[in-house]
Order: C-alpha cells, then sequence, then structure tokens
C-alpha cells in the first residue's frame, strides 16, 4: 500500500477530562477568594467595633451578628460541612472539623462573635497553605490516560483515515509515522523497522524489528513510514494492561492519614468531654451558688481556646517549607506525607535506564591492531551511511571527512562498504562469521553492545558502546546507605549482564535484569512480603516503571528524561535526573521531621498553658486567638528556616 494515500483526517471527540487539574485550581482560587473576602469583612468590624467604636455598630448586637455570620459563612460553611459528611457517612464525630464549628458556633452563641471568625479564617489559611503542598498531587491513572496513543491512521476504503485507536477491530492494517507510537499490538507488514521499546521494556537499546514479528502499542517508530496488521484490541494491548496494572497498584497503596487527623482522634474527645465536666461538674461543687450561663461560657471560651489552630497550622507550614527546599535542591514531592516517608526509607530499589544511567548510547572502548585513529576514521565512514543509534554514537565520537563507497546493507548483520579502496566490514560477530573470518574468542563473551570490523577479509578490531552510569550514580548509593538504608535494589529491563555489570561498579547490594514491567511488580511485592514493616522507594523513569512507582510507599521518579507516565505516577520527581539527589530528599525528609516536631511540641504546650488560664477564668478568647497566632508566626520562621539550609 502506498504511502502517497491522501489521509483523511477524521474529527472525533474523544472524552479527555482534561480539565480536571484546571477545575482544581479554579477551586483552590475561589477558596482564596473567600478568605480574602472573610478577612475584609473581620478587619472591618475591627475597626469599627474595636477601634473606632462607633456608636451605630457598638450597640446593634444584631449588625454585629450579622456582619460577623457573612464574614464567617465563607470559610466556616466547607467546615461545617465536612464535619456533618463525616457524622453521616462515618459516624464520625470526634474530629477537628466538629471541634472547629462547635467551638466557632459556641463563640457566637456567647456574643464573641470576632473570635469565632478569626478562628475560623485562621484554620482555611493553614488549610490552604496545606493544599498548596498537595496541589501538584498526582492522579495515577489520569497521567497515563493522557499519553497513550489517542489516535490511530487506519487504512478505509482505499485511503487512510484517522480514528480512536478503540474503533480499530483485529486485521485492519495501521500506518505509523516517524516518531508516533504504534497505537495497537500488532505484525509489523513493512520490511523492517526500528523502534524504541524503552517505554515498554526498559531495554535501553532501540530494538530492529523484521517484518511478520510482533510490535507493541506503545513502542516510538524511529525511521521510515511503517504499517503494523493489528492482532489485538485496544483494551487487550500491552500499554492497556499496565494501565491496568497502575490501577491495581494504585489501590493497593493505602491513603496516608494526615498527622492533625490522628492526633484529633484522641485531642478532640478529651476536650469535648472537659468541656461538659467544666459546665457541670461545678454544680456539685457550688450546689446554690452555681450559675448555669457563667459556667456555660466558661465552657465555650474552654472550647474556644482548645481549637487546634496552631497546630494545624504549624503542621502544613513545616512540610510546605520542607516542600520549598526539596524545590529549590531540583526536587519535587507531591505531597507532605512522601516528606515523613523519605525521612525512614529502608530499601531503595532502582530502575537501571535513565535512572543510574545516562540513557544515551557512547563509545566505551576501541579495540584495533592497526592505528586507532585510522580505524575509527575507517568505521565512521561506513556508520555514516546507516541512521542506526549504535551507528550514530560512533559517528558522534569520531567525526570523519573520509567518504564510504558501495555501502550497502546485510540484514540483521551490518554494513558492507569500502573506504579508500579497501572493503569494510562492520557489524556483529555473525557478519565476520558469514564472510568466514577469524576473530578473538574472547569478544563472544563481552557484555557490551560491540562492533566488530574487517579490513580486507581480516579481523581488525572492535569497538564496544554502551550506556554511561551516571557521574554520581556511585556516590549517590554511598550517600544513601550512609544516611541509613539498609539495602540497594536494581530492576531492570535490560539484559542480565549489563545489569550485573553496573550493579558491580555502583556497589548495589542486588540486581536482576531482563524484566518487563510485570516482573517489576513481582519482584517489589516480594520484597514488601519479605520486609513487611519496613518502608521502600521505587526511582524509575518509563511507563514500565510506573506500576512499580505506584506500589512502593515512595515513588521516585527522574524527570529529566523520565516520560510523563513515570512523573505523574511518582510521589518525589527528581528534576535534574541526578540519583545523588535521592539521599538529598531524604535528608531534607529528616530536617522536615524535625521542624514539625518542633512547631508541634511548641503548639501543644502553648495550648496546654492558655487552656489552663482559660478554665480558671483567666484567659479570654483573645488571649486565645493570638497566643495561636504568636504560635503561628514562630512556626512559619521556624519553616522558612530550613529553606535556608544547605544540603550536599
Amino acid at each position: 500500500m502506498s504511502a502517497k494515500k491522501n489521509v483523511k483526517q477524521k474529527s472525533k471527540d474523544h472524552n479527555h477530562s482534561s480539565n480536571d487539574g484546571h477545575d482544581h485550581n479554579h477551586e483552590g482560587n475561589n477558596m482564596i477568594k473567600l478568605v480574602i473576602f472573610s478577612l475584609v469583612m473581620f478587619f472591618s468590624g475591627i475597626t469599627m467595633g474595636n477601634i473606632l467604636k462607633l456608636e451605630w455598630f457598638v450597640n446593634n448586637q444584631l449588625l454585629q451578628f450579622v456582619w460577623y455570620a457573612i464574614a464567617y459563612l465563607p470559610v466556616g460553611f466547607p467546615v461545617l460541612k465536612q464535619a456533618v459528611v463525616l457524622l453521616i457517612q462515618k459516624r464520625e464525630f470526634f474530629n477537628e472539623f466538629t471541634l472547629m464549628g462547635v467551638a466557632t458556633l459556641g463563640a457566637f452563641f456567647i456574643n464573641e462573635y470576632a473570635e469565632g471568625v478569626a478562628v475560623m479564617i485562621f484554620y482555611t489559611i493553614g488549610e490552604i497553605f496545606q493544599e498548596n503542598a498537595v496541589n501538584r498531587a498526582k492522579s495515577n491513572i489520569k497521567a497515563l490516560l493522557d499519553i497513550r496513543p489517542n489516535e490511530a491512521t487506519v487504512f478505509r476504503n482505499n485511503q487512510y483515515i484517522v480514528v480512536n485507536p478503540e474503533e480499530v477491530v483485529i486485521g485492519e492494517i495501521v500506518q505509523v509515522k516517524v516518531g508516533e507510537k504504534i497505537p495497537l499490538d500488532g505484525e509489523l507488514i513493512t520490511n523492517k523497522g526500528s523502534f524504541n521499546t524503552a517505554a515498554l521494556t526498559g531495554e535501553s537499546k532501540p530494538s530492529t524489528y523484521e517484518k511478520g514479528e510482533t510490535v507493541l502499542t506503545g513502542m516510538i517508530n524511529l525511521q521510515n513510514v511503517i504499517e503494523v496488521k493489528t492482532t489485538k484490541l485496544y483494551q487487550d494491548s500491552s500499554l492497556a494492561k499496565i494501565l491496568e496494572m497502575v490501577q491495581e497498584a494504585s489501590t493497593r497503596k493505602a491513603p496516608t492519614e494526615l498527622y492533625i487527623r490522628k492526633f484529633a482522634k484522641i485531642y478532640t474527645p478529651i476536650v469535648f468531654f472537659l468541656a461538659i465536666a467544666l459546665t457541670v461538674i461545678p454544680y456539685f461543687i457550688l450546689g446554690s451558688e452555681y450559675i448555669f450561663t457563667q459556667w456555660l461560657e466558661r465552657a465555650l471560651v474552654f472550647l474556644v481556646i482548645s481549637c487546634p489552630c496552631a497546630l494545624v497550622i504549624s503542621v502544613p507550614l513545616g512540610y510546605f517549607g520542607g516542600i520549598g527546599a526539596a524545590s529549590r535542591n531540583g526536587i519535587l514531592f507531591k505531597g507532605s506525607n512522601f516528606l515523613e516517608l523519605m525521612a525512614k526509607l529502608d530499601i531503595v530499589v532502582m530502575d537501571k535506564t535513565g535512572t543510574l544511567t545516562e540513557g544515551v548510547f557512547k563509545v566505551q572502548k576501541v579495540e584495533t591492531n592497526i592505528e586507532q585513529s585510522v580505524f575509527v576514521q575507517i568505521v565512521s565512514a561506513i556508520e555514516k551511511q546507516s541512521t542506526h543509534p549504535i551507528a550514530k554514537a560512533i559517528v558522534d565520537a569520531y567525526p570523519t571527512e573520509k567518504i564510504a563507497e558501495e555501502v550497502h546493507e546485510i540484514s540483521g548483520k551490518g554494513l558492507m562498504g569500502k573506504v579508500d579502496g579497501q572493503t569494510i566490514l562492520v557489524g556483529n560477530t555473525a557478519l565476520l562469521k558469514q564472510f568466514n573470518i577469524i576473530y578473538p574468542q574472547e569478544i563472544d563473551s563481552i557484555v557490551e553492545s560491540i562492533v566488530v570490523v574487517a579490513i580486507e577479509n581480516n579481523y581488525a578490531g572492535y569497538i564496544t558502546i554502551a550506556d554511561q552510569i551516571k557521574a554520581d550514580a556511585k556516590q549517590a548509593i554511598v550517600s544513601m546507605k550512609a544516611i541509613g538504608v539498609e539495602q540497594t535494589v536494581m530492576l531492570s529491563g535490560d539484559k542480565d549482564s549489563i545489569t550485573q555489570k553496573v550493579a558491580k561498579e555502583t556497589n548495589i547490594d542486588f540486581a536482576m535484569g531482563g524484566l518487563l514491567p510485570e516482573g517489576k511488580v513481582e519482584q517489589v511485592e516480594k520484597l514488601k512480603r519479605e520486609n513487611p514493616n519496613k518502608s521502600l522507594a521505587f526511582v524509575g523513569d518509563g511507563i514500565n516503571d510506573a506500576p512499580v512507582l505506584a506500589l512502593s510507599d515512595v515513588g521516585i521518579a527522574m524527570g529529566g528524561l523520565g516520560s510523563d507516565a513515570a512523573i505523574e505516577t511518582a510521589d518525589v520527581v527528581i528534576q535534574t535526573d541526578q540519583p545523588s539527589k535521592i539521599a538529598t530528599a531524604m535528608l531534607i525528609g529528616k530536617k522536615t521531621r524535625q521542624i514539625v516536631i518542633q512547631n508541634i511540641a511548641l503548639a501543644l504546650i502553648v495550648k496546654v498553658i492558655v487552656l489552663i488560664l482559660g478554665a480558671g477564668g483567666i484567659a479570654t478568647m483573645w488571649e486565645a486567638v493570638f497566643a495561636d497566632v504568636g504560635v503561628a508566626l514562630v512556626a512559619i520562621l521556624n519553616a522558612v528556616r530550613i529553606q535556608k539550609m544547605e544540603f550536599k
């Protein structure tokens, strides 16, 4: 079938939910606007009632109530709504939403409107800080759905039309241009094709497929327009299976509960019952002198004082500071909970290609029995006629002005041509065997990709090409172990001999190669079963790593060269592509945890002191509000401190 056929574009709505992130940002912006509105109303009320002391405002209780109620509703309604939802759906009464609601409504009940509004505004500001830290949280499935091939050029009615891959049936012919992804699994009907399969297999070396061989969804066509006869429906394709694995892995990954909510399960019931006791117990002690409204008011003051505003602000701010410090060091955390998990990692599992290695082919070694400068010029002249990535690596390393003539390809083996009148063979060992050329037997045991050369039917030498280990890879392993990582593991889709070589050079404890995505998932699940009480991180960069990134306690993606799927599925992204940043992320996690503990301790100590004073009728709600503000300011300064620290 001719590639010159007209391609008819078929407009199609694929129903992608690409507005999810936009909607989320829109919601966050609305909350900020509501807080600003409440702040304006609050400070206006304070100015009129407490500073200017305008009689028409001070002497009108109803007006004050309405004014502060308008200020309260934008920030208070979402909290009250959440308290009701938890009560109805989970029968959960004792939580910070209920405490905030009862305490602030209690403030309104005893006519302390401004205090009630102030407490709720501070709570909402704390929530916004937390949202800013989590806004970049990933949607695992959405990330992969956006990356999968969303169109297929199929041959129908003597022309090519573009359709949704889900509409293509088994047996149809699909055309794939250079740079496009194969949209469905099928049989290659073009004579030959070269594909980047790293997204599916993790294999660093581009693969050449011959006519009749099976090619898979997600492979990227590297050269020439090809045609594929589909053998599977889209929903049964290899990429669809990876999507399914990510979904399953995500469901097995338990959601991390916010620390403050765990604390509230203990703190909130105690506060409620103490407030009730403060109202009731004095009746049995004071007898006839007991005034119910006086002790009810004191109990409500106690309840307002007990609101965990400083805690709610100090915890997310501590994490927010850590996330800021990480960003400055080229590390993106997608949630505060991952900072804490990074602080106590026991096992780090890594992919090889693109994680510990550069993901780019480079010449490693030249071995020849003639003058090396002449040898590399001859080889480069021949390889200039090829588009293969290995040939490109040689040409890039040894540019030449020599001209090769009569160059032709010997299928699956290499190239044959003439340079300076001499017949040159450049390819694999099978090429030399075809021409009965004897070469050293030790060449067969070389691990790296190898190009063997013969000149005038005599063996002349070889060049090895490999994916280079990153400069900081070895130091990354040393640093991780120094911080407290007990075991380092490498899992790769590349051949096992290369994987073991890289592992040995970087001092990794255990390595396994030749793994497909499901093999990596099995190995990580096995590690988790064998170490149930230990925290495990996986570091990867390809779509094939997405399932294990989702399954691990912490998924870390290399962001510079990494695929969008891995970056979106991961919990932490190393934007600089340096493996040494894993240890940096752990250090930042440990320091952040220390600062958060400091903030919590400070907030609790101040809270206990003010609670005691409040129960005794000494402290009012204004003292409580200002105590919270003071603690919050100290927490902010403490959190900002981490951003100025140097992490090496």
